[in-house]
């Protein structure tokens, strides 16, 4: 699926920029939204782990739930926790980033490049071949700009949050970047633990990526 570091550049030339995001990997940011509009509300209010096997396919991570591939592309927490809620779509060129630091609460390193290559799935964008997905850390993301992995550690915009609304938790809304609504799920069957549910909003509150979960409590 990727090009190496140094094939990058002659991979293609057309990738649209941010000044600040250089790491976004915009065409299959947009390919994950055409994804997400073409899929029915329905697929969004069925048993979880259905509604979670959706939110991965729609971005553009294999549902890999075996635990002896964690560091390896192991996605079986992607959703199911407070914090790993961020669909991110980064460049090749950024995913052996590490924490240098600047994202607190996360370890140093947290070297995720060798996942994000086993995860990804092609998503029939035109930066297939230098791009890739991975469900990053949250925390961090009610500052302003956001200092989570995503905006600091990839240098990258997400392509969707997870955020379960406020005050029973039960629902959830996916929004872009910007904190504008994308879909809203309603899971039936067993949820991730309620405080991981309570935790998650409380990580976004009073940020503009809770707006659209406090508007639906």
């Amino acid at each position: 699926v990727f090009c190496s570091r140094t094939a990058v550049a002659s991979c293609s030339t057309s990738v649209q920029t941010d000044n600040m995001y250089l790491g976004t990997a915009y065409q299959r940011l947009q390919a994950v939204h055409t994804r997400l509009k073409n899929m029915p509300d329905s697929d969004f209010s069925q048993d979880w782990k259905e509604v979670r096997r959706k939110l991965l396919y729609a971005g553009g991570l294999k549902d890999i739930d075996d635990e002896t591939r964690i560091g390896d592309g192991y996605t079986g927490h992607s959703f199911n926790d407070y914090n790993h809620c961020d669909l991110t779509t980064m460049k090749v060129i950024v995913a052996d980033n590490e924490n240098d630091g600047r994202v607190k609460g996360i370890a140093i390193g947290n070297s995720l490049g060798r996942g994000i290559r086993s995860a990804s799935l092609l998503m029939n964008s035109s930066d297939d071949n230098f791009s890739g997905s991975w469900t990053t850390c949250m925390i961090g993301c009610n500052k302003t700009p956001p200092q989570d992995v995503a905006h600091l550690q990839f240098e990258s915009k997400i392509a969707f949050k997870l955020v379960w609304v406020p005050s029973e938790f039960t629902s959830f809304v996916l929004v872009d970047d910007d904190g504008k609504l994308l879909k809203v799920g309603h899971p039936t069957g067993l949820l991730p633990d309620l405080m991981h549910r309570q935790y998650n909003y409380r990580l976004v509150e009073g940020s503009k990526y809770a707006v659209e979960a406090s508007n639906l409590s």
